[in-house]
């Protein structure tokens, strides 16, 4: 019996999560991505509890647990490091971005065809093209159209790992006048990351410049902060203008379909654009292997489209707030407030036992 040729445009994290759970005795599946190796610089990303139950689905949760760490807690810092609101985590897992596309890229079959180089015209006879291409998707702008193009903020992202492991009295995000820092424990240190607005790019951003500004920008920060920095270098980060893509209000078209970045860019204030990547590409796997195309391809919209658009608008109103410059001091007075009133409650639950 002939199987159905599926085209997945893009090797990343909901390309390669595709290629894992889709059936090999039903799909003859070729993934197309132009980059010749995986990464080996990335900055670590949080998994969130559906985005961990996706990768258990994907057998590979125990390897990202073993590789990765576990974040349970953290605060939101003013500059000098001063807690104004501390966190509790719901067992969020860290996990490396190099890492993850190493164990996603070991659970797809061999059965899966690999195409290297960059793809500039859709491969025309396919059951089923994928576009898993990122913000930038040429799958996207060939069938949604130029008014689907990707944009870019004014916000530079500039990240990377180091070897050493962060204090728990430093790990958070530090809001200060229109920029944010970010301090986690990963399985191999610390990840950082920097957000703040910049004329650099918006395309190709020399990461040497770009971390010589971070530290000057960054200067008067916590200590811990400037000591990270100091360690930084442009073998282990990495720096980029962010870019988002404009709201859509269906995510397939005919006998193609949009996954992750590709459907739904946002910023990365609240951590979930590679978690939200996950998932689209575990649920639509399953629905296709488990149902006529077309009523997959719905049900996925069902499901996936009104949730990460939600995300898409909450994110961008987060980095709003994060990245505030006039209204900044009655934001740190109400984030301080709000730490407040965690802490007596926290003081009376512990009382209560």
């Amino acid at each position: 019996m002939a199987m159905d040729k599926v085209d997945i445009i893009g090797g990343g994290i909901a390309g390669l999560a595709l290629a894992a759970r889709l059936d090999p005795g039903r799909f003859d599946v070729t993934v197309y991505e132009q980059r010749p190796e995986l990464p080996a610089v990335g900055t670590t990303l949080a998994m969130w509890r559906e985005a961990q139950e996706a990768l258990s689905e994907l057998g590979i949760l125990g390897a990202a647990r073993s590789r990765g760490a576990i974040i349970k807690t953290g605060a939101l810092r003013s500059p000098s490091g001063e807690p104004m609101l501390s966190m509790e985590g719901d067992g969020l897992l860290g996990v490396s971005r190099p890492e993850l596309l190493r164990l996603l890229d070991s659970a797809v079959p061999e059965a899966v065809r690999r195409v290297t180089g960059r793809v500039d015209r859709l491969p025309g006879d396919a059951w089923l093209t994928v576009g898993a291409d990122g913000v930038n998707s040429v799958v996207r702008q060939a069938s949604w159209g130029s008014r689907s193009a990707a944009k870019p903020t004014p916000f530079l992202a500039v990240r990377g790992v180091i070897p050493a492991t962060p204090s728990t009295e430093d790990i958070g995000e530090y809001w200060g006048h229109g920029e944010i820092f970010g301090l986690a424990p990963t399985g191999s240190g610390t990840n950082w990351y920097a957000s703040f607005r910049s004329d650099l790019g918006p395309e190709k951003v020399d990461v040497a410049q770009a971390l010589e500004l971070t530290r000057r920008r960054y200067a008067h920060y916590s200590p811990a902060v400037g000591k990270v920095l100091s360690s930084a270098s442009p073998d282990n980060s990495l720096a980029q203008r962010i870019w988002t893509t404009p709201p859509l209000g269906r995510y397939a078209r005919g006998n193609v379909v949009l996954l992750g970045d590709a459907a739904h860019a946002m910023t990365p204030n609240l951590g979930r654009g590679a978690c939200e990547a996950l998932i689209d590409a575990v649920t639509l796997g399953k629905l296709l292997n488990e149902m006529p195309r077309d009523a997959a391809l719905a049900t996925y919209g069902r499901k996936r489209i009104l949730r990460t658009q939600q995300l898409r608008l909450a994110s961008s109103m987060m980095g709003s707030i994060a990245l505030a410059q006039g209204m900044q001091p009655w934001r740190d007075a109400l984030l301080k407030q709000a730490g407040k009133r965690v802490a007596r409650s926290r003081e009376k639950a512990g009382t209560s036992k």
